[in-house]
C-alpha cells in the first residue's frame, strides 16, 4: 500500500481535478493520498473548503483515506507560524510547508519557522538541511520530505542522512503534479534505496511514520 502526503490538483498548479487524482491514486494501489494544492493567505479559504468537501466525498464511497491538507508556498518566513494556524482553523488536516529546496528561490529562514510552527506536519524538500534543522523538526515531532519530484529529490540523501544521525522521522511523497507522477509500490521502494537507507529504516519511512501521522488526524481522534 502506498501513502502519499503531498500532492496537487488543479486547485493550484497540478493536470487533474482534486476526484480525478484520487481515483488514480486508488487504482494505483494508494492507502492514503492527501491533497495538498499551493496557496498563501489569498487563496486558503477557498482552496481547503473545496478540498474537504471532495476528500470527503472520496472517503464516503471509496476505500481510500483522502486528506485534506495545503502547502504553504513561498509566504514569507515570518508569516508561517500564523497562516499554518489560520489553514487548521479552516479545515485543513495536514500543512505542508514549502521548504528552501535548492532549485527554487525560497526565502531563507522558511525551514527554521515552519519547523517552530506546531501547526505545521511536513517540510517539504528542505533542500541543504541543517543539522540544527533537523534536531529541530526531532523536537517538534514534524515530519521531513523525501521527494520524488524531479530537482527537488537532489537533497534526499542530505535530508536522510541528518534525519538518520537525530531521529527525525522522514516520509517519502511524490509531490505529484499529474497522474504520471504518482508512486507505485515498487518506485517507492527504490527512492529510499536511492537515499542509502537500509531496510529498517524502509519500512520506517513507508510504514510507520505514515501510520504515526495518520494517527494525529481529525479522522482519527
Amino acid at each position: 500500500m502506498v501513502y502519499d502526503f503531498h500532492t496537487h490538483t488543479s486547485l493550484s498548479d497540478g493536470a487533474l481535478s482534486p476526484i480525478e487524482l484520487i481515483r488514480r491514486a486508488l487504482v494505483n494501489n494508494y492507502h492514503t493520498i492527501a491533497l495538498t494544492d499551493h496557496a498563501a493567505t489569498g487563496e486558503l479559504s477557498r482552496i481547503i473548503q473545496e478540498t474537504a468537501e471532495i476528500c470527503a466525498l472520496a472517503r464516503s464511497y471509496w476505500d481510500i483515506l483522502a486528506i485534506p491538507g495545503i502547502e504553504l508556498t513561498h509566504v514569507p518566513a515570518q508569516a508561517i507560524a500564523e497562516t499554518a494556524k489560520k489553514a487548521k482553523q479552516l479545515g485543513a488536516w495536514i500543512v505542508v510547508v514549502h521548504g528552501e529546496t535548492i532549485i527554487e528561490p525560497v526565502e531563507k529562514g522558511t525551514n527554521l519557522a515552519a519547523l517552530h510552527s506546531p501547526h505545521v506536519d511536513i517540510l517539504a524538500h528542505p533542500g541543504l538541511l541543517s543539522l540544527e534543522e533537523a534536531k529541530l523538526a526531532a523536537k517538534n515531532d514534524i515530519f521531513l520530505e523525501i521527494t520524488a519530484r524531479k530537482g527537488h529529490c537532489l537533497a534526499n540523501g542530505h535530508i536522510a542522512s541528518l534525519a538518520q544521525q537525530v531521529g527525525a522521522k522522514l516520509l517519502l511523497t511524490s509531490d505529484a503534479h499529474s497522474q504520471q507522477d504518482l508512486l507505485t509500490p515498487s518506485l517507492a521502494d527504490a527512492i529510499i534505496h536511492g537515499t542509502g537507507l537500509d531496510d529498517t529504516a524502509k519500512y520506517q519511512v513507508l510504514t510507520m511514520n505514515p501510520q504515526a501521522l495518520i494517527k494525529k488526524l481529525p479522522l482519527a481522534r
